[in-house]
């Protein structure tokens, strides 16, 4: 069974920084393409950041473009988002995602398997 674990997230002081991991395991997602999703409070769950499977490629949020850096290391079968310059609005909960082709999508329903996710939250 496919499982994928969040970790790293916690309480920042805007303007800090945070790095968020996502272990893999169960089966090993080196061909797949992987991203990380939140959602606030009261809104939708929205893409934040993928990479394709060969890391070749990466595509951001406009909202986090220039703060947030997604890698992925697939010796350990592992997905990072590095966080910095955090803002209030960057309060959510962040979720890891990975989908079979191999390529990056937006859309959360384009993405087979999901993490429980973990909780950012920015004060002001």
């Amino acid at each position: 069974q496919a499982q994928l674990v969040e970790s790293g997230g916690g309480l920042v002081q805007a303007g800090g920084s945070l790095r968020l991991s996502c272990a893999a395991s169960g089966r090993t997602f080196s061909s797949h393409a992987v991203a990380w999703f939140r959602q606030a409070p009261g809104k939708e769950r929205e893409f934040v950041a993928g990479v394709s499977w060969s890391a070749g490629n990466t595509l951001y949020a406009d909202s986090v473009k220039g703060r947030f850096a997604i890698y992925r290391d697939n010796a350990k079968n592992t997905l990072y988002l590095q966080m910095n310059s955090l803002k209030p609005e960057d309060r959510a909960v962040y979720y890891c995602a990975a989908r079979v082709p191999p390529l990056i999508a937006t859309k959360e329903s384009e993405y087979d398997y999901w993490g429980q996710g973990t909780q950012v939250t920015v004060s002001s």
